[in-house]
């Protein structure tokens, strides 16, 4: 009896359970051995689709039957062999060389012309169905990412639901998943040390166990988060129609941190000002450091004109820069009134606010419209017309939900402008005994743009603190008419002012405001 082979495929597990399984391709196989008269030497089994090359058993078996370990192969059909032409190549060159080749399921003689033809075509017509397969998923893949949907597992933070629904967030990881984001965007935890801080907070991976560095950095950087689908292997990005987990703001200060953009801030020396000025040359942040009982804060930087401040100027500086925010206590009693008014009926700054967002609609419109026109005539790719647009998108969508929920946002917003003109108001006298931390913090809140050249010190206010300190004063400590409306447009500038951190910021550190 002729000694052969054998061999049996299935691409998936699916295809085993519903289609031709492995146990009914071998006992076709076997009848066909039996009814020919050829003994199978040995059986070779694998999982794996044949549309492209790289199967390890199927090669393994090649080599042999080019070895002469047996007198050829029966298989159960063609496509079990080779759906490329490059595998059907290879098995017609063993049939060349004299080995056999037979399928069990058909009627072919491939030592004759005409028998080789008809194998040929069979082995056209199945490269040719999964070329066709491929694109028709590729087109369900493509339709179910422009209505929005995510047609795989939901990363961390999220469930998946079911076929052909959105992802909706995780109770328990997604406030995790968010706080990993909202830690690392600090600076002050390394991506090794974050890893740590969540473990011991509690987030797990699906199947429950540490999330490594390499999956928090891939978690760090997937646009999924802030309500984006994107594509890594050909940079594409599609919106999203699930809840975001983040805004982008956050996102994109993390990204800044995660290319080395802003320098991470490991807590070595606890030093007041520690990385809050900036050498007005080269930019890069002063370094702290202790010189003959004096705090000093100095650039680092190779052939940069030196910039260095004292602390106890940069503390006197500051004590001037806030003594003008203090309120009377008539002012402070003015203001309380004024704000109870706005929060028991706040339809003018609702008003306001819907005024604003709807004008930074039709900014994003406009917007739109030019880089449509851009697209147009060729001075945009493909590419980077698909991130642009999606960006727009993203922003729309924030603003639509805030203008969808502007009476909430209205409220938050007077709360806020309470909240800022407590913490300016008492600025002076909270900076003077203030914690380190706590100064810093004021630092953060009420100033922008902190530089010093050589050893000229520029810190500037910003624009709600300035605002706050140019507000229109009482000449004797009692309100006037004029002075009571004015300051009435006063506050809805500052509601406005208050706004622009949260739009214009990568990432805002108002610790004492929540809404901003």
């Amino acid at each position: 009896m002729k000694e052969f082979f054998s061999y049996v495929r299935v691409s998936t597990a699916r295809q085993e359970e519903e289609g031709v399984s492995l146990q009914q391709q071998k006992e076709a196989i076997e009848r066909y051995a039996e009814r020919h008269g050829i003994s199978i030497i040995e059986k070779f089994q694998e999982q794996e689709t044949a549309a492209k090359r790289g199967r390890p058993i199927f090669a393994k078996m090649l080599k042999l039957l080019k070895a002469g370990k047996a007198a050829g192969v029966i298989i159960h059909k063609i496509d079990r062999s080779a759906r490329n032409l490059r595998d059907w190549a290879d098995l017609g060159e063993l049939i060349d060389n004299g080995l056999e080749v037979y399928f069990a399921n058909e009627s072919l003689d491939l030592r004759s012309r005409g028998g080789r033809l008809a194998a040929d075509i069979q082995a056209v017509v199945a490269s040719d169905f999964i070329r066709n397969l491929r694109e028709e998923t590729k087109k369900g893949f493509y339709g179910r990412l422009k209505q929005g949907l995510f047609p795989m597992p939901a990363p961390l933070g999220y469930l998946n639901v079911g076929k052909g629904e959105l992802k909706i967030l995780d109770p328990e990881k997604a406030i995790l998943v968010r706080k990993a984001f909202e830690i690392y965007a600090t600076g002050e935890l390394s991506l090794d040390e974050l890893v740590k801080e969540m473990y011991r907070r509690g987030l797990r991976s699906r199947n429950g166990k540490k999330v490594g560095r390499n999956s928090m950095s891939l978690l760090l950087n997937r646009r999924f988060y802030i309500g984006e689908i994107e594509i890594k292997k050909t940079g594409e990005r599609f919106l999203g129609g699930h809840e975001p987990l983040i805004d982008a703001s956050l996102f994109e200060r993390v990204q800044e941190i995660l290319i080395g953009r802003y320098p991470k801030r490991f807590k070595v020396h606890n030093f007041t000002f520690r990385r809050l000025f900036a050498c007005a040359s080269c930019h890069y942040s002063l370094i702290g450091e202790t010189s003959k009982g004096h705090i000093y804060y100095r650039c680092h930087t190779k052939g940069c004109p030196r910039a260095q401040a004292k602390e106890v100027d940069i503390d006197s500086l500051l004590k001037e820069l806030f003594l003008p925010l203090q309120f009377m206590e008539e002012e402070k009693q003015d203001w309380r009134e004024q704000i109870k008014a706005m929060g028991h009926d706040f339809d003018s700054a609702r008003r306001h606010l819907e005024s604003v967002l709807k004008s930074d609609l039709d900014g994003i419109a406009q917007q739109s419209e030019r880089l449509l026109d851009a697209y147009l005539e060729g001075a945009l790719d493909k590419g980077i017309f698909s991130q642009k647009k999606i960006t727009l998108a993203t922003k729309r969508r924030e603003i639509e939900k805030q203008l969808n929920n502007r009476d909430e946002f209205a409220g938050q917003q007077i709360r806020s402008v309470e909240e800022f003109l407590g913490l300016a108001g008492d600025a002076y006298l909270l900076y003077e005994n203030a914690s380190k931390e706590k100064k810093r913090e004021l630092l953060e809140n009420l100033t922008s743009d902190r530089t010093v050249k050589q050893k000229n010190i520029v810190i500037t206010l910003n624009p709600a603190a300035l605002a706050v300190a140019g507000r229109p004063k009482y000449a004797d400590g009692s309100p006037t008419r004029d002075i009571t409306r004015t300051k009435g447009r006063f506050l809805l500038k500052l509601i406005d002012l208050l706004r622009l951190p949260r739009a214009k910021c990568t990432a805002p550190k108002l610790k004492y405001l929540r809404y901003i």
